[in-house]
């Protein structure tokens, strides 16, 4: 009998087989959302490769989970929970919000699968906060309790997005008139660059050349398009305030990481830019925020590997 993981993103669908004894993950595969309309279609291509028969399932996914209902929020997936685990035939069922799943990996990251940014000292089993933007804004914090790790769920890529300087306030006001209510995922998630550009493009009296968030990536990287530059210097300055938020609204001296699939793409910029001057300036809490540390997630898979976290931990509890 075996245990698979699943990481569901906006875009993409990561799968593994699980070892629940020593958490080693094998035959992982890849699919893009697209391929399927649904997410049975998509489980049961992948189960059919498996050498054997699939007893406990654990996914992580982007959107709420609270009821047997599930809708992702950036795509059309809908299903039952119930439903999907009498279809597959499966003993037990497990579906968390993907950042819950990513929040779970943080403890079990290696030094190499982590850049820190800025100064800072993890306090061991303190509270830790985890974000990143990619096809949404996924946002979670863990805690230790009764000697596992519990994820606190939310959905906090949705709070307003608060402004830190003139040229970001500028922004919100051409935002508030498209969206009416400007949440932080408007600005920290791929549609959300896209936004700061086209929103600089227009208080320069230019014609925005990009409507992905790759292209206005690689202008920036380039150096062919100087607001592209500086959309992904202001999307750092708002990553570095609401990181800082994080840290504040639970004391995450355990930490705040970075995860995404949005930030990797541009590690050096990355480091060198205002992300942790703005997480700090926090007036009278800079030297309180200067002392949590700051990371980028580098392991390729952290929602599977937090998955299976997730699942032993449950698996574990049922012995």
């Amino acid at each position: 009998m075996l245990s698979v993981v699943a990481d569901i993103g906006g875009t993409n669908i990561r799968l593994a087989v699980c070892d629940v004894e020593t958490g080693m993950l094998s035959k992982l595969n890849e699919f893009a959302c697209a391929e399927f309309t649904t997410l049975e279609a998509a489980l049961v291509q992948y189960f059919e490769i498996l050498p054997g028969e699939v007893k406990h399932l654990c996914i992580g996914i982007a959107c709420p989970v609270e009821n047997d209902h599930v809708a992702m929020t950036n795509l059309s997936w809908t299903f039952s929970k119930q439903v999907l685990q009498d279809k597959l035939q499966l003993a037990s069922l497990y579906v968390i919000n993907d950042y819950t799943a990513i929040s779970l990996a943080v403890p079990f990251l290696s030094p190499e699968e982590k850049i820190q940014i800025g100064g800072g000292e993890i306090q061991v089993d303190g509270t830790t906060a985890v974000f990143g933007p990619g096809t949404g804004l996924g946002v979670s914090h863990i805690v230790k309790s009764a000697g596992k790790w519990v994820s606190l769920d939310g959905e906090g890529g949705h709070v307003s997005f608060s402004v830190n300087t003139r040229e970001q306030a500028d922004i919100l006001f051409l935002l508030q008139a498209q969206f009416g209510h400007v949440s932080a995922e408007r600005i920290l998630s791929g549609q959300g660059l896209v936004n700061v550009y086209t929103s600089l493009c227009t208080l320069s009296d230019q014609s925005a050349k990009f409507d992905q968030p790759k292209d206005v990536s690689k202008a920036a990287l380039d150096g062919s398009c100087d607001i592209a530059r500086r959309s992904l210097d202001i999307f750092c300055q708002v990553m570095g305030s609401f990181a800082g938020n994080l840290a504040l609204n639970l004391a995450c001296t355990g930490g705040v990481y970075i995860a995404g699939g949005i930030v990797p793409r541009f590690t050096d910029l990355f480091q060198s830019s205002d992300f942790r001057h703005f997480f700090e300036e926090k007036g009278r809490f800079k030297s309180y925020l200067s002392s949590i540390p700051t990371f980028l997630i580098r392991h390729d898979n952290p929602g599977l590997l937090g998955a299976s976290v997730y699942l032993r931990q449950e698996l574990e509890s049922i012995k």
